[in-house]
């Protein structure tokens, strides 16, 4: 079965779940998700792949894989897909993380054993976290709607299309054996569940874990993008309104400012009466 016909029947899947979607009661929708039906029947689609397949593997893997083990794999598969992090370097204009990053690579590849370890925290670089999604938001790209992409998860229109550039940007995608390659895809979607199984009890026990994980997923990349910005925004705008109210409740009770109002001289005492004649 070719690629485009995988994708084709994947699609009509989807549709054909969206037609069921419904929406929580009472819930309201949010303007940031307006495909909010689509998604949620995509969701339904992951979670029970990830309850059926994923959840199990990655138990498995780290019931049966020692410790060390786990922290070379992880370690190699954040070494092999470090170069995408350079070139977002350079895309943001920031030549001192990109000189870092790349003295981290060569550290970890070469005394690290190809990464297998991780001489290069201990030598004081820091490990930095930049994706195509990330820097499309720092040149001003909307991140326009949210999406749920099958098998994949959160994501929205500008961190879709980041993953997609992503893909030419791994070492990993110029291996061209098929084997290898596979294999070491298979090898970092394990890993990469393994470290969430702490936060999936987490997300079980929200009341709309939908809504919980896309939250989450939001305010997360928003703060990637924008760092502090958005906080302190939010945080000016309530001061602001805390400001425009102790201005109303003054205006309310105190008296106009002015000259004091003069006061009128006293009203003239009635003159005396005389006294009755007997």
């Amino acid at each position: 079965m070719s690629p485009s016909t995988r994708a084709s029947l994947l699609s009509l899947c989807l549709l054909l779940m969206c037609a069921c979607a419904t929406l929580p009661p009472g819930s309201k929708r949010d303007p940031r998700d307006p495909w909010e039906r689509m998604n949620r029947a995509t969701y339904k689609f992951n979670d029970k792949f990830d309850r059926g397949i994923a959840q199990p593997v990655a138990r498995g893997y780290r019931k049966v894989t020692p410790h060390f083990v786990q922290t070379g794999v992880r370690n190699f598969m954040d070494n092999l897909n470090y170069p995408v992090v350079m070139i977002n370097d350079l895309l943001h204009g920031q030549f001192r993380p990109f000189v870092n990053d790349f003295s981290r690579l060569l550290l970890n590849t070469t005394l690290g054993l190809g990464g297998l370890f991780d001489p290069a925290t201990q030598a004081g670089l820091d490990k930095n976290d930049r994706d195509v999604g990330q820097t499309l938001g720092k040149w001003g790209l909307n991140k326009g709607p949210y999406l749920v992409v099958p098998f994949i998860g959160p994501s929205d229109i500008r961190d879709g299309a980041g993953r997609l550039g992503a893909l030419y940007l791994t070492p990993r995608h110029y291996v061209f054996n098929n084997y290898t390659g596979w294999g070491l895809w298979l090898v970092d979607s394990i890993d990469a569940r393994a470290r969430l199984l702490d936060a999936t009890k987490l997300l079980e026990s929200a009341y709309d874990p939908y809504a919980f994980l896309r939250n989450a997923y939001l305010q997360n990349r928003d703060f990637k993008v924008h760092g502090d910005q958005s906080h302190n925004n939010q945080e000016q705008d309530q001061e602001d309104k805390l400001m425009q109210e102790l201005e109303q409740e003054d205006s309310g009770t105190a008296a106009p400012a002015g000259p004091p109002p003069q006061q009128s001289a006293p009203p003239p005492e009635p003159p005396p009466q005389s006294p009755p004649r007997s």
